[in-house]
């Protein structure tokens, strides 16, 4: 196989969630989420800018698959918002919430695509943050189960693909914060780290019993998987030492999440940073966080340079300097390499070379103008998306098994506490009117799935 060819049945597809997207929570008898609040405190967000309406996509959902269909994906990666379906959390469902989300799987597969579900992408109940703390108590691990299981029950049909839960550090440690506001929501201040990492632990619990839910209850064959950003440790010079070097770090620094999923615990190097802020934990815990998944998600944006030091860790982070090139958001740097490295770990450094891969997101935030003839020639995102799928490229050549890639995302969208400044999408939207208008990456994107391979 040539680098940067696919191989028959690679997976392409591109992803939203539901409150970046959607709008209209509390339509047809849907719930608050803790991001309804925390828009509506000022301050919070840039702009003072609300998911309230957000793309729209509630009612122009059947505009929306037309893209899709029109992109070319054989995949579209969606959640489900919990208090739109569940609007006090637990209990009683709400119908007309599972019948905009059946509508929407019925119009995906008469497109001839197939849809992947994820069950929590940070829109808590607010009902449960009011109620007992949201993430900060045992109690949503549970609750989020019961909630998984009855989704699944009602989905698993017609929906075979299943993520869990989507980057719980956004929506434990950047929601919970120790003396200060925490950027996103609820944006908690907290009394310790231990607390935090409580929140940590509650959620991971909360995967793990939700992927025993999710296949007890889905009268179809799924699989099922979580969908994690982690820390891409890319050695600066691919020396053995550096290489060996970047193992160290990416286990460092993704002991707390990505060990207890994949392994059963917290890494031993990372428990021992914690000094007594480790979470509590119940006989049985880690083995149900540890539950054997189909495939792996891994959202990859960006990578970090690591080179090989003689300082008792045996690693050096490089900072990078203010010159180096960077995406329209400060922290994404562009990193093709990290792509292909985040691959490589799981297989090599966390030791599951038989473990599928999906990359359920990449993407990146340029500075989009409309042109005085009604188009986005975003090229920034046009070199950011070759750049990557070339680094994928090079993850299936060499064997690792990479099976498909979801851009995020298809539509700019409401982009959390940046509110709508930045854009992710393929497609621009005006939010004046709605309208969505292809940028210049969507046709390469269409391109790099007709090719099968890099455009």
């Amino acid at each position: 196989m040539k680098t940067g060819v696919f191989p028959e049945g690679f997976v392409w597809g591109a992803a939203t969630s539901a409150c970046q997207i959607e709008g209209h929570t509390d339509a047809d008898g849907g719930g608050r989420s803790v991001w309804d609040a925390f828009c509506e405190e000022p301050g919070r967000i840039v702009n003072d800018d609300t998911c309230a309406v957000a793309c729209d996509h509630y009612n122009r959902w059947r505009e929306d698959v037309a893209l899709l269909r029109d992109l070319g994906v054989g995949a579209y990666r969606f959640s489900i918002s919990w208090p739109r379906v569940m609007p006090n959390g637990t209990g009683a469902v709400n119908e007309k919430g599972v019948e905009f989300y059946s509508r929407l799987v019925d119009e995906l597969l008469s497109a001839g695509i197939t849809p992947h579900v994820t069950l929590f992408h940070w829109d808590t109940p607010q009902a449960l943050q009011d109620r007992y703390g949201g993430w900060l108590s045992r109690r949503a691990a549970f609750d989020f189960a019961e909630y998984a299981g009855k989704m699944a029950g009602r989905l698993g049909d017609r929906v075979h693909d299943w993520i869990t839960v989507n980057e719980i550090g956004n929506f434990t440690t950047l929601s919970f914060a120790v003396g200060q506001r925490a950027r996103f929501a609820p944006g908690l201040e907290v009394e310790s780290s231990k607390t935090v990492n409580q929140s940590v632990h509650h959620a991971l619990l909360g995967h793990g019993l939700a992927v025993q839910a999710v296949r007890a209850a889905s009268p179809g064959p799924c699989r099922v998987s979580i969908a994690h950003d982690t820390w891409n440790a890319v050695p600066v010079i691919e020396t053995p030492e550096n290489i060996a070097a970047a193992a160290l770090a990416y286990r460092f620094m993704n002991g707390t999440i990505m060990s207890p999923v994949l392994e059963g615990r917290i890494e031993p190097s990372r428990l021992a940073a914690m000094k007594g802020s480790e979470p509590d934990s119940e006989p049985g815990d880690y083995k149900t966080i540890s539950q054997p998944l189909d495939r792996f998600g891994l959202n990859v944006y960006t990578g970090h340079y690591v080179k090989a030091a003689d300082n008792g860790n045996g690693y050096e982070f490089l900072a990078l300097p203010q010159s180096y090139p960077r995406m329209n958001l400060n922290w994404l740097t562009f990193t093709p390499d990290g792509l292909y490295w985040g691959v490589r770990h799981i297989s090599e450094t966390m030791k599951k070379p038989d473990l599928d891969v999906i990359i359920t997101e990449n993407g990146c935030v340029a500075a989009d103008r409309l042109d005085d003839a009604g188009r986005v020639n975003d090229m920034e995102r046009v070199l950011y998306i070759r750049e990557y799928l070339r680094a994928a490229g090079r993850a299936v050549s060499e064997g690792f098994p990479l099976r498909g890639y979801f851009h995020w995302s298809l539509l700019d969208n409401f982009e959390w506490a940046e509110g709508y400044s930045k854009r992710f999408g393929l497609v621009y939207t005006r939010f004046s009117d709605q309208r969505r208008i292809p940028k210049l990456s969507y046709g390469l994107y269409r391109e790099a799935i007709r090719r099968n391979g890099p455009a």
